[in-house]
């Protein structure tokens, strides 16, 4: 008897990297302050360029970045902008690698604020995951009101390579919305989950 093959979104085609990406981790929601200042910094990374490619660099991103501890990256010299600007593992755009310094420093003083990122940015979806309900990914949109709404307060808050669109594909990554076509088994999984957490809450 065949296995039956789970329906899954079709944007991850061949790629074992991709595969991964979106079975175990795309619209997982995320509550962690250090996971969602990476995926902030790598979402501006990937400006211009594909996922998959960013996702090759994660690892070196992480070596490079201290683990992407905020606190260590806001205290970075001309010197350590030079030290990554000579680093092949990463994607070397100076304009990036600043924004990065400049978002570790926004991103303390939002959790100084907030007490946390997390309590933050998630206000901008009331607090839970927003249900797109895709049939095809021909209906995903780049940008949203949320994401707008994220964009500009980011950006008044001084952050850099915040635009809606990169907004909106964070909000995607961390889990703030789901956006998996609703035949895909992670849609199921993941609205299975976020339900069980509601009634247990």
């Amino acid at each position: 008897m065949k296995k039956k093959l789970k329906q899954s979104c079709s944007w991850p085609t061949k790629s074992p990297l991709m595969i991964e990406y979106h079975d175990k981790e795309w619209g997982e929601p995320v509550h962690d302050d250090r996971k969602l200042f990476e995926l902030l910094v790598l979402e501006g990374a990937q400006a211009g360029l594909n996922w998959e490619t960013v996702l090759k660099k994660r690892e070196n991103y992480r070596k490079a970045f201290h683990n992407f501890d905020p606190a260590k990256i806001a205290c970075y010299t001309e010197k350590d902008i030079k030290r990554l600007l000579g680093d092949p593992g990463i994607i070397r755009n100076r304009l990036k690698i600043e924004a990065a310094v400049t978002n570790a420093n926004k991103f303390l003083k939002i959790q100084d604020e907030f007490g946390s990122f997390d309590k933050y940015i998630w206000q901008f979806v009331g607090g839970k995951t927003i249900y797109n309900k895709l049939k095809s990914l021909s209906e995903l949109q780049a940008t949203t009101k949320e994401s707008d709404g994220m964009s500009k307060d980011l950006k008044k808050r001084g952050f850099k390579f915040v635009g809606s669109t990169i907004c909106y594909a964070f909000m995607q990554a961390v889990g703030m919305v789901n956006d998996h076509v609703v035949n895909c088994f992670r849609y199921k999984e993941l609205n299975r989950s976020d339900s069980g957490r509601k009634n247990a809450g």
